[in-house]
């Protein structure tokens, strides 16, 4: 149980750095949307797709390389860690350097003909943070989890500091608004045509600060790369890679894809490309489950990693799974009835709500991903990473084939239909595998009752309407207590064992 608590506390550090860093996402939003036109924002977004879609290839997989070949492999963990860090000096900076010379041709080819800087600062961008990767993962190794979250928090504040410095401070010098007296400064590197190319500016002074402060906690290393030494690891990376961008692509294409397949005039008054961006903002709702996950990966990774030798460690996994479902349906019931006020202080603009039926069943879709991500320990324990491609592949495919058939039929549902399949399949095929390959005593029943019954009370929540909201609040919440309840009511064995433990221990100290 000390090892559950430890998890648990090391899942809050980590969850403060991923949560403000979503959070600062929002906060941000309306210095863009007020200092930038739409062209600006729509740049943004096409090329963090394209930097998200990048960073996957210039990593291939070597964090979970790393804790895997430091741990539980009789190697010396600094020597695996010189070499994977070196390895990824290397191709980080050779891939970087690839975009660098290409930035002129990729900038025509993707309509910003004159602005090929923006590519080479992207170069820069996914070099950088190829090279910050292995040492933010120590870090988590050595469950050093309060030096992870504040270096991530200083790379937010970072960030935000020069996004408001560019965007906002120096603009208003520039007009001459404020401290006019070093206007002549601000004009000598202001562009006032400048839009996404400050954000990504931005970006890169945030992450090119962060270099000596990851390297000196992450401590000295050796650069040198044995090719006979890494070999393995190399090839346990690789289906990794195809994961990640398989991984990459169940994330955002039901996104990307919606305004595609969705008929004209599926939805009256909007377009395809409106009714794309109703659904867009509905998703953004389903990032609280996101967070949970985020937060819990990068405590549980290492966490897994490091029981991995210990007689117990597949009792220990079911007891991380059984908490991990527990948590996380309440936690979406929880969202679910209280969507009325989340929708109303997110969505401000007119006939966003139309879309808030979708939020329970795309976090039901992410609670799978959660569950995935438990139960995919057992490829990385048994070194068969090749199964996380064959996974996630078809995932990827169960995404497409959803979105193709249900979106022109059942419009934004479809589309967040596509996401709880594809993650409940990869969930269900894991499963089955991982029982084969490595049998844990998962709780099964149990967590699926937790789950559907989780998902129903859900629905119904959101589904109350009462004309006096005091009674509508009370009445939606009413089923979260419900839910908690039947848990104490379920787990009254567990808690009744674990108070004669805590009794047991104080007689004994």
């Amino acid at each position: 149980m000390s090892q559950l608590k430890k998890l648990a506390g090391q899942t809050a550090v980590y969850g403060i750095s991923s949560i403000l860093g979503k959070t600062v996402n929002f906060l941000l939003l309306p210095i863009y949307t007020a200092y930038l036109d739409k062209e600006a924002l729509g740049s943004f977004t096409a090329i963090y797709a394209f930097i998200a879609f990048l960073n996957v290839v210039f990593t291939y997989g070597m964090e979970t390389t790393y804790f895997r070949y430091a741990t539980g492999k009789g190697l010396e963990p600094e020597k695996v860690y010189s070499q994977i860090q070196s390895l990824l000096i290397t191709t980080s900076l050779s891939l970087g350097a690839l975009i660098y010379i290409s930035a002129d041709p990729i900038a025509h080819f993707l309509g910003y003909e004159g602005r090929a800087h923006l590519f080479r600062w992207v170069a820069w961008i996914l070099a950088i943070d190829a090279m910050l990767a292995l040492p933010y993962a120590k870090l988590r190794k050595e469950n050093r989890a309060l030096s992870f979250a504040l270096t991530k928090l200083g790379n937010i504040l970072l960030n935000v500091g020069f996004n408001v410095f560019f965007l906002v401070f120096c603009f208003h010098v520039w007009k001459g608004d404020i401290f006019s007296g070093l206007k002549p400064i601000i004009d000598s590197f202001y562009n006032e045509n400048w839009g996404v190319d400050y954000i990504l500016l931005a970006n890169l002074l945030a992450n090119a600060l962060m270099i000596p402060v990851l390297f000196k906690l992450s401590g000295k290393f050796s650069f040198g790369i044995n090719w006979a030494f890494i070999g393995p690891m190399w090839h346990y990376a690789v289906p990794l890679l195809f994961m990640g961008l398989a991984g990459v692509t169940n994330e955002v294409f039901s996104r990307g894809l919606f305004e595609y397949v969705l008929p004209e005039g599926f939805y009256e008054g909007l377009s395809a490309r409106e009714a794309g961006g109703v659904f867009g903002a509905n998703y953004r709702l389903a990032i609280f489950m996101n967070l949970v996950i985020q937060a819990f990966k990068y405590a549980a990774e290492p966490f897994f990693f490091n029981q991995s030798t210990e007689k117990n460690s597949p009792e220990l996994f079911a007891k991380v799974m059984h908490a991990f479902v527990i948590f996380c349906s309440t936690l979406m019931i929880i969202i679910s009835v209280n969507l009325d006020i989340l929708g109303g202080f997110f969505l401000r603009g007119e006939g966003y709500s139309a879309g808030l039926h979708i939020v329970p069943l795309l976090l039901f879709g992410y609670l799978f991903l959660g569950i995935y991500f438990n139960l995919s320990i057992w490829f990385k324990l048994t070194d068969q990473t090749k199964y996380s491609f064959y996974i996630t592949l078809l995932g990827a495919v169960v995404t497409v084939l959803v979105i193709l058939i249900f979106v022109p039929w059942l419009g934004y549902l479809g589309a967040a239909l596509s996401t709880l399949a594809c993650y409940l399949v990869m969930s269900w095929v894991c499963y089955l595998y991982g029982q084969k390959y490595f049998p844990i005593p998962y709780h099964t029943e149990r967590d699926l009752f937790y789950l559907i019954f989780a998902f129903a009370l859900s629905y119904m929540g959101f589904f109350m309407d009462f004309e006096i909201s005091v009674i509508q609040f009370i009445s939606k919440n009413a089923l979260v207590i419900l839910f908690l309840l039947v848990v104490l009511f379920l787990e009254k064995d567990k808690l009744h064992d674990l108070g004669i433990d805590i009794k047991r221990k104080k007689n004994e100290s």
